[in-house]
């Protein structure tokens, strides 16, 4: 029964999920059951995209990226894929009627990291910022309202924003790996071998600007996915909080983490506050 192969796919993008993010998993786990499954299928589509770019170095990348583009049109073409990750996204994307232009944005930024080092401009850095987390946000919004279309144009700003918010956040966090092992820069205007505390400042008053946004989006959210959200926003501005406490140095040569006890305390103060409706 096809019922079956299906439910192992939706297994495969949670185990994805809880194996390469314990902290989007736990946030994840706070969403209501209702909808956590999709989730995990849209983060299992994302992240196996996202590895063969970034992970791979042994093998022909930019072949099998292309391999994975063309299992993933196929798979929303004909609604079923022997790719689990891909069985279980394509669900989801029919399920919820993501626009397609999303997933073809989000797959072009993926693409410029096979190829593309620096990014120079202010335009070149948004552009690939929209496509690698701007639309994640807008994919994952999609189930939130589910398949709402005024609720999704009311909120999509600032689901825009947070997906920003939380991908300059690792960027930030990631300077060294980044750097080292991918040469790769994103923050434009930005000599990573110098940096200081005013471009430190910089990025990061630009980086709470998105969180001030999307929080404005996060209070409108349907219950079944407000808590999941303010977990994930309080996990990441907690790690903005540390970076921004961090000398430059240190951030350039290490890479900031939010120890588990803290992430079980900020888990408690979310819930005491989602209960007593604070946000």
């Amino acid at each position: 029964m096809k019922t079956i192969f299906d439910n192992v796919s939706y297994d495969c993008s949670k185990i994805v999920t809880e194996s390469y993010s314990t902290s989007f998993a736990l946030a994840t786990k706070m969403l209501a059951s209702s909808i956590r499954k999709d989730i995990y299928n849209i983060y299992g589509f994302v992240r196996f995209a996202d590895e063969i770019v970034d992970t791979f170095h042994e093998y022909d990348k930019a072949t099998l990226f292309e391999n994975f583009e063309n299992a993933l049109e196929d798979a929303l073409q004909k609604k079923i894929s022997l790719n689990p990750i891909l069985n279980s996204f394509q669900h989801t994307y029919h399920t919820y009627g993501i626009p397609h232009h999303l997933v073809e944005a989000f797959m072009k930024s993926m693409r410029m990291d096979l190829t593309k080092k620096e990014y120079k401009t202010f335009a070149e850095y948004q552009e690939y910022i929209y496509g690698s987390a701007d639309v994640v946000g807008l994919m994952c919004l999609c189930v939130f309202v589910n398949g709402d279309k005024e609720k999704y144009e009311d909120m999509k700003e600032s689901a825009m924003a947070l997906g920003s918010a939380f991908q300059k956040v690792n960027f930030l966090r990631d300077l060294k790996t980044d750097y080292e092992d991918l040469e790769r820069t994103y923050f434009p205007n930005t000599n990573l071998m110098e940096l200081d505390e005013t471009s430190k400042k910089r990025i990061i008053d630009e980086i709470k600007a998105d969180f001030a946004l999307g929080y404005s989006g996060i209070v409108k959210l349907p219950d079944q996915a407000k808590f999941g959200v303010y977990t994930a926003y309080k996990y990441y501005y907690k790690l903005l909080q540390k970076l921004q406490r961090t000398p430059p140095l240190e951030i350039k040569n290490t890479r900031i983490r939010v120890p588990n006890y803290q992430k079980f305390g900020l888990l408690a103060q979310s819930y005491v506050n989602y209960k007593l409706q604070l946000f």
